[in-house]
């Protein structure tokens, strides 16, 4: 069977994109990095049930020197996360270069374990515009990678849910039977999601025009 490797944050578009891979008959290999974000114990948490509902191998990285980087609210408990709404500014949530690290070293992982496809969840219609969610950075990462890889073991990144809104992706992941319960969304807190930073409010907002309630438990 052929092989996928799907790098799996706990998130629902990671996790959507996920079951599409499974969908399209690959065998799952589950990908998940623990950078010390702020909901990281609830992220792997979640990484793990949705891989045991995919029936998925799981490896998980160590990528604690992320936080070591910094310059980011996800990792430097010294800044506050935005609450004010999604902007079309690049908020201090996003992790510096964070899907080129992760692409990275997914290339070897994948290699490894002779996967002919990577998949990540990332969206650039409906989103905190991230430039590391953008179609054009994603293809420029597939260039670079597999020229860097034998020429054996060429691998396709895959990105469907890249031109999709967050309704979208809900319908999408109720199509595949997702357990969206065993998805976790918010950038601040693990035991009540605080429905006010943008992770939280593109979530909210995609389950709000689907006409679906999401099933995790929110502060607000």
């Amino acid at each position: 069977m052929k092989k996928a490797l799907c790098i799996i944050s706990g998130g629902m578009d990671s996790a959507t994109c996920a079951y599409i891979a499974k969908a399209q008959n690959y065998e799952i290999i589950g990908l998940h990095f623990d950078y010390n974000q702020r909901t990281m114990e609830k992220e792997r948490e979640c990484f793990e049930r949705i891989c045991d509902d995919l029936g998925a191998k799981k490896i998980i990285i160590d990528g604690k020197f992320i936080a070591q980087i910094g310059g980011n609210s996800l990792t430097d408990l010294s800044m506050k996360i935005r609450e004010d709404g999604v902007k079309k500014d690049v908020p201090n949530s996003y992790v510096p270069f964070r899907n080129g690290i992760f692409l990275s070293i997914a290339a070897a992982v994948a290699e490894i374990n002779a996967c002919e496809a990577i998949f990540i969840g990332v969206v650039e219609e409906d989103s905190s515009g991230y430039p590391d969610c953008t179609n054009t950075f994603i293809k420029a990462m597939e260039r670079a990678l597999n020229l860097g890889r034998t020429q054996k073991s060429k691998a396709q990144i895959c990105t469907p849910l890249v031109n999709l809104n967050k309704s979208q992706i809900v319908q999408k992941a109720l199509e595949l039977g997702v357990k969206l319960e065993h998805t976790w969304s918010c950038y601040q807190n693990s035991e009540f999601a605080c429905g006010v930073c943008d992770s939280c409010r593109l979530r909210l907002a995609g389950f709000a025009a689907a006409g679906i309630s999401d099933p995790i438990k929110y502060k607000i």
